[in-house]
């Protein structure tokens, strides 16, 4: 006789496996992804697809990573840590994102909620995927998405449709749900208005969120941190929606008290939370000294 407990699905531990690129300057990419997830309570594994030579200034350089050394780190992860979320950045080639993809399955983590961040162009400008991956993106990864968190200009890019309001947001989410996507965040900001309005779609509606717009540079990395604090609290066991508006809430504060640092687009504040009172619940608050 089977114990009904061993049917139950494992309870989330908040481990987090990130697929992305290094940013030297720590403020995007595989360094914003660990602060983020730290920062709200999850614990962060990664596996670099490229090493960047970058600051607030503009990417310089990219020298990718090996394709069996990148299979090797997420094979490494998933068969000792494990992971309750997996989320990617920077898979530049269609040749990465299918090495990533089989080497996700073949350590039996078909299963596990994917967050996709399609990164394509960084802050400063500087284009971080080869054309021929943007089809890759639609055919295999946006299939594979539990979300999937593009900006204007990336919904534009993948679906073909003109994003310039919330309905541009919308339709655009729906198209990527069209494609296989389980939900899709369409940011929005980089179109105009004193309000960030960030569109959620998902198979049972359309949630908004707005937040008022911080008018800085200091936006380097925003798009990593936003999808690795969602991929940090849906490996706890969060709701969609819930993760999305707390991590979005997460972000807006660290935005609000970036550093300044870096002559051009800046860092945001990833560590805020582990300063002071911390609003997102027990699971993020600090240790008392004994």
């Amino acid at each position: 006789m089977t114990d009904a407990a061993t049917d139950l699905p494992p309870e989330p531990q908040g481990r987090v496996l990130i697929v992305a690129g290094s940013d030297s300057s720590g403020g995007a990419g595989i360094q914003a992804d660990i602060k983020a997830v730290t920062a709200l309570g999850g614990y962060a594994a990664t596996a670099i697809t490229a090493l960047t030579v970058q600051n607030t200034q503009g990417v310089t350089a990219v020298h990718p990573a090996p394709m069996d050394i990148v299979a090797g780190q997420i094979r490494a992860v998933l068969d000792d840590i494990g992971a309750d979320a997996v989320k990617t950045g920077m898979l530049a080639t269609p040749a990465v994102i299918e090495t990533t993809l089989k080497a996700i399955d073949e350590a039996g983590g078909e299963l596990l909620p994917l967050v996709v961040d399609p990164v394509m162009v960084a802050s400063s400008g500087a284009r971080l995927i080869e054309e021929d991956a943007v089809a890759a993106f639609k055919s295999l990864l946006i299939p594979r998405a539990a979300l999937v968190t593009p900006n204007a200009p990336e919904a534009e890019a993948l679906t073909g449709i003109t994003v310039e309001d919330v309905d541009g947001q919308r339709a655009a989410g729906e198209a990527l749900l069209a494609m296989g996507a389980r939900a899709a965040l369409i940011k929005g900001g980089h179109l105009d208005g004193p309000q960030v309005m960030d569109v959620l779609v998902t198979r049972n509606g359309m949630r908004i969120f707005s937040r008022p717009r911080i008018r800085t540079r200091h936006t380097h990395g925003t798009g990593c941190t936003l999808a690795s604090a969602i991929a940090a609290l849906l490996a706890q066991g969060m709701a969609m929606d819930r993760a999305v508006e707390q991590a979005g809430d997460y972000l807006h504060e660290a935005i609000s008290r970036a550093p300044g640092f870096g002559k051009e687009n800046g860092p945001v504040n990833h560590g805020w939370t582990l300063v002071g009172a911390n609003p997102f619940g027990s699971s993020l608050a600090r240790s008392e000294p004994g």
